[in-house]
């Protein structure tokens, strides 16, 4: 699953050709079925109908998830920025999610699920294989109302947004294994299972540690390297695990910077040690058992 690093490549990518830009129309696949899965609010024909016609204010980046701040139709009265009571139109990449800006004489991919023509002449195409991802339309609080977007998200762990002594207090206040804290979306929004476990690693932290137990010096190596993995991985334009692209159809490169994760029985890059892998949090876990504790 594309995680902080991948989502806020693909958003710097397409916020340049997007903003500014209305959606004049437009189409969505036909299977009822697959429309009924990936557009989770409000109706795939409201969706529609409600998207048509609309300016594309902005492309941000809360966690996991793409936001598109929607300029208020003529008679609305919310700002062109898109405050709180303004339309949204949020996508997140589930498992295999691709949203790019196409030129229209290029022959959709397989699995294309929604095409918006722009004003600019080109499309904004989403497509998805596994259909994990999620479309949605509308104001923050329906959404929320709706349980289609969480209704708390943690802090953002990049820009200077999280202080080291705020996540000191987050995480101390918490009684759980640490990899199961750094992947919950309401303590820290982004955060996946690659960079819970290169975290760990780099900060020296078994990620079955509680959290609780971390000492000062701990907690501080723990918040200095999410944020090296993050920008390191930003600068790389993301990890190309699976089929992962940025907003270009291009593979990012982070993967092969990658110390722990997918690296099960390898050896140690810093030690030499075989890395052990465990199930923590319901999600695959990689560690060293001499270098972290």
């Amino acid at each position: 699953m594309p995680e902080l690093p991948e989502v806020e490549t693909i958003v710097r990518d397409l916020a340049p050709q997007l903003t500014g830009r209305r959606i004049d129309s437009l189409q969505v696949t036909r299977d009822q079925r697959v429309l009924e899965r990936l557009i989770r609010h409000p109706t795939a024909r409201q969706f529609v109908q409600r998207l048509r016609g609309r300016i594309i204010a902005s492309v941000t980046r809360r966690g996991k998830y793409i936001v598109m701040p929607l300029a208020p139709r003529p008679t609305a009265k919310s700002s062109l920025d898109g405050d709180a009571e303004s339309e949204r139109l949020i996508v997140h990449l589930g498992m295999t999610g691709h949203l790019r800006v196409w030129e229209p004489e290029e022959a959709p991919v397989k699995h294309t699920h929604l095409r918006a023509m722009l004003d600019s002449g080109l499309e904004l195409r989403y497509d998805d294989q596994r259909q994990f991802g999620r479309l949605l339309l509308g104001k923050q609080d329906d959404l929320v109302a709706a349980r289609a977007f969480p209704a708390r998200l943690g802090p953002e762990p990049i820009h200077g947004d999280l202080t080291e002594s705020e996540f000191a207090d987050l995480i101390h206040a918490r009684r759980r294994p640490v990899k199961s804290a750094l992947l919950d979306q309401s303590f820290l929004a982004g955060v996946g299972n690659i960079y819970a476990d290169e975290a760990c690693f780099r900060a020296g932290i078994r990620p079955s540690r509680w959290t609780h137990r971390l000492t000062v010096r701990e907690r501080r190596a723990l918040y200095e390297a999410i944020q090296d993995v993050l920008e390191n991985s930003i600068a790389a334009r993301g990890s190309s695990i699976i089929d992962y692209v940025d907003g270009f159809g291009l593979r990012g490169t982070n993967q092969e910077k990658l110390l722990v994760y997918g690296r099960s029985g390898e050896p140690c890059l810093t030690c030499g040690t075989p890395l052990q892998g465990t199930r923590l949090a319901g999600r695959g876990t990689v560690y060293c058992r001499s270098c972290q504790r």
